[in-house]
């Protein structure tokens, strides 16, 4: 395909010998008219480069799609806005394309017999039902700290988890801890009860519940930045994921509710909720505090389906494990290796609680 359609046209007319009036002949074209499309005066109809491609034996998809493209340039122009239009389609087009792939058709043979595998378990919890609503509670209790502690412990958060229980729970200082470290525990801990408050409510996940979710996790860390997206481009410490400019955002998570829409009719809930959450920390639209929300968005959409609260482990080998899978997507779109970590989480929580009632 060459750069200038014009050009392009003008060259393959001439290469087969065939004459401006004969063209214009053979295409029901004024000549006037097919003459200042060969000079890049006027850009064909898609009817017209139709008729050209058939003509000139040209490939009709790439007439058509060049013809498309400098539609759009000659829309957007070439001044300062140009390249921040451009930069917005690039992003929503990247993000679209990786839309229309959500929904894996050929997963990996032990991919496939793991999520079996956790479907036989959820079902299994799902037949335990009702719980006992005190042995409910004192579960719910546990796990939620247990997960406090992960999630944190991913983010650098040293607090034990003996430390994390009496913080929430027992409203303790512990010595030689941070401010920061105390605050990310009471905070997250709030976030998990919220969670369990919108699922009896019925509430669908969107901005609204997301931002509410993260203006918790940062509550009097960054007041200022809690639920709320960034102003200002960032970087990912350790990672060579470059997440898209401020500006890009509001369209970004847009696209992204919409993308949930859709994919929460057919997918399975562990790849939905492994899908939404490492989409979120792609996007990375907060200051602070992305991995924390994200895996919040994943144990909503688990908990939905009525699974049990999923544990993201946050000692050293699991973080470079959780680490890598998520830039195996973010560099190579290559979604298998968090889809498995995500779900041999779920078994293994499930594993836990079957275990525990």
């Amino acid at each position: 395909m060459k750069k200038q359609l014009h050009r392009w046209l003008r060259n393959s007319r001439e290469q087969l010998g065939i004459s401006l009036s004969e063209a214009a002949g053979r295409t029901g074209m004024d000549k006037t008219l097919l003459s200042k499309i060969e000079h890049g005066k006027r850009l064909p109809t898609e009817e017209q480069a139709r008729q050209l491609a058939q003509l000139y034996q040209l490939p009709p998809e790439d007439v058509l799609t060049l013809r498309m493209a400098e539609k759009i340039l000659g829309l957007v122009g070439y001044g300062p806005r140009a390249l921040k239009v451009l930069s917005v389609a690039e992003s929503r087009i990247e993000y679209l394309i990786r839309a229309q792939e959500g929904t894996p058709a050929d997963l990996p043979t032990d991919l496939q017999e793991l999520l079996k595998e956790v479907s036989t378990l959820h079902r299994q919890w799902i037949d335990k039902r009702p719980l006992d609503p005190l042995a409910l509670h004192k579960m719910r209790e546990y796990f939620k700290i247990a997960y406090t502690h992960d999630s944190n412990r991913i983010e650098g958060n040293t607090l034990t988890l003996q430390e994390t229980q009496l913080v929430v729970n027992e409203g303790l200082t512990i010595a030689g801890k941070s401010m920061r470290e105390h605050l990310e525990a009471i905070n997250h801990a709030e976030a998990v009860d919220m969670l369990y408050e919108l699922i009896a409510q019925n509430i669908r996940l969107d901005k609204r519940l997301l931002l509410e979710l993260h203006s918790i996790i940062l509550k009097s860390i960054h007041p200022e930045h809690a639920g709320c997206y960034r102003k200002v481009p960032v970087r990912i410490t350790g990672s060579e994921h470059v997440p898209p400019q401020p500006w890009l955002l509001d369209k970004l998570m847009e696209d992204y509710f919409a993308w949930y829409g859709e994919a929460r009719k057919e997918m399975h809930p562990v790849l939905l909720a492994a899908e939404m959450h490492e989409r979120l920390v792609s996007i990375h639209p907060f200051i602070d505090g992305n991995g924390r929300t994200a895996r919040l968005v994943m144990n909503f959409i688990l908990l939905q389906y009525g699974y049990p609260i999923v544990i993201l482990k946050g000692d050293h080998n699991s973080r470079m494990a959780y680490y890598k899978a998520l830039e195996a997507v973010q560099k190579d779109n290559e979604p298998e290796h968090f889809y498995r970590l995500v779900a041999e989480a779920a078994k293994r929580s499930l594993k836990e609680h079957l275990q525990m009632v």
